[in-house]
């Protein structure tokens, strides 16, 4: 099952990764035993999915709160669901979804603390504990909100500029 707090990440590296090792070794056993089933594959309906790459990581604010909350989990580690802050792109990791009234509109800053950045969605707030800007690497979100002078109100967009 995928947990609302799941991301890709969690999901490859606590469930995927450890699947695809028991695979393994039960092929190359089967192998070992020349019980290997030999099935040729269908590419009637075969596609191929790129990576997860910014062409689908941009945020769009005026999104329901729920659909920016599970972008930034499927973005997350890589490559990290963004949006422009003063023209500069900021990627966004290790989100909760808080489902509670808010008067800002969507991709405002609405807190700051130690425990990260609140931002307003459609229908609650998210709450990024960690950022990367367009250079250097991932940071606490307290820690870029300090580098860059952040304050609540100050309002994430889309690349066009657009809320």
């Amino acid at each position: 099952d995928i947990g609302p707090e799941d991301t890709t990440g969690s999901l490859y590296f606590n469930h995927l990764f450890p699947l695809g090792v028991e695979a393994i070794l039960e092929s190359v056993d089967l192998i070992k035993e020349d019980r290997a089933p030999k099935t040729i594959q269908s590419e009637d309906g075969a596609t191929y999915e790129p990576p997860c790459d910014d062409r689908v990581a941009e945020i769009d604010w005026g999104k329901p709160g729920q659909d920016v909350y599970n972008l930034v989990r499927g973005c997350d580690p890589q490559p990290g669901a963004y949006s422009f802050l003063n023209g500069e792109k900021v990627r966004f990791y290790g989100a909760r979804l808080l489902k509670e009234s808010v008067s800002e509109a969507p991709g405002t800053v609405s807190g700051l603390d130690a425990d990260g950045m609140r931002i307003a969605v459609n229908g609650g707030r998210i709450l990024v504990t960690k950022c990367r800007a367009q250079t250097g690497g991932k940071v606490q979100a307290a820690e870029f909100a300090s580098e860059k002078d952040l304050k609540t109100s100050d309002r994430f967009q889309m690349s066009g500029g657009t809320d």
